[in-house]
């Protein structure tokens, strides 16, 4: 174990253990870390409208991506669970988004969104709606839009592994369900659904954990704008340490991500998924 545990070491451990020394300094990235101002940084964060409107925003991806993009990708892995003519092209169609990168999904959905010259405004044209906005220059829709693009980018994802969850399911039991008389609705909500949980609950960490580290979609898509309405943790992070050069304030809040990231892995992982990992660890006991 000692060869991986020098490379945690060194390449988790230890940019831990700097950026936290760093937030407690007035640093600009040059030469060592001399002024010292202890949490100040941490104070000034938290006092900082952009900052908490990250919060929000981070909740608000959270909660539409619980609410309609882990379910919409499960609803259409049941779809294609089914006899459906040509699903493994659909599968592929469905699971391709998901292996583009995420600047080239910017890339492409600024195009999309482009004014005048993009496809909404084109799709929107062609039904007889005149667009009187730009898409991604609205702070009212702005993040909204950005949800859009990311449960195209990661649905399929989801997909194939609430797919894969399902086809390890024994058929037998929905037979014999069906034999007693169990309407398809019954099986999903009593058979399918409980034995799908599992899969569900790590889907819901990976969302969670993805959510909250969310920078290189955004920042390619919209930069953080119009006016920090779809700024994140990490794009703010970025804007402050290498545009504005203030390392020490953007190391904390890169504590602070990390912070929120792990409290939210050891409760979900102490409250969640326990029942899941109990059977996952092997006792090595001696029986001379």
């Amino acid at each position: 174990m000692l060869p991986a545990l020098v490379l945690f070491g060194l390449m988790v451990l230890t940019p831990i253990v700097l950026a936290a020394y760093n937030s407690m300094f007035k640093w600009n990235g040059y030469g060592a870390p001399t002024n010292f101002i202890g949490f100040e940084n941490f104070t000034r964060l938290f006092q900082n409208p952009v900052f908490i409107d990250d919060l929000k925003h981070g909740g608000i991806l959270i909660v539409l991506s619980l609410v309609i993009q882990l379910p919409l990708s499960l609803g259409l892995a049941m779809l294609l669970n089914q006899k459906l003519r040509g699903r493994a092209v659909y599968r592929v169609l469905f699971f391709a988004p998901y292996v583009l990168s995420e600047v080239i999904t910017a890339v492409l959905f600024n195009l999309v969104f482009a004014p005048e010259i993009g496809l909404a405004d084109y799709l929107f044209n062609l039904v007889g709606v005149e667009v009187e906005t730009s898409w991604l220059g609205d702070s009212n829709i702005v993040l909204y839009l950005l949800f859009f693009v990311i449960t195209w980018k990661y649905f399929g994802f989801y997909m194939i592994l609430f797919l894969a969850a399902r086809q390890g399911i024994p058929h037998e039991l929905h037979e014999a369900a069906a034999t007693e008389g169990a309407s398809s609705w019954e099986i999903f909500r009593k058979i399918t659904l409980p034995l799908l949980g599992p899969t569900i609950r790590i889907s819901v960490f990976l969302s969670v954990i993805g959510t909250l580290q969310l920078f290189d979609l955004v920042w390619v898509l919209t930069g953080g704008g119009p006016n920090h309405s779809s700024e994140t943790m990490a794009v703010t992070m970025f804007e402050i340490g290498f545009r504005r050069y203030q390392v020490g304030y953007a190391s904390a809040i890169s504590i602070v991500m990390f912070v929120f990231s792990l409290i939210f892995a050891l409760l979900y992982q102490r409250f969640v998924l326990r029942r899941d990992t109990e059977g996952a660890i092997t006792v090595m006991r001696d029986y001379r």
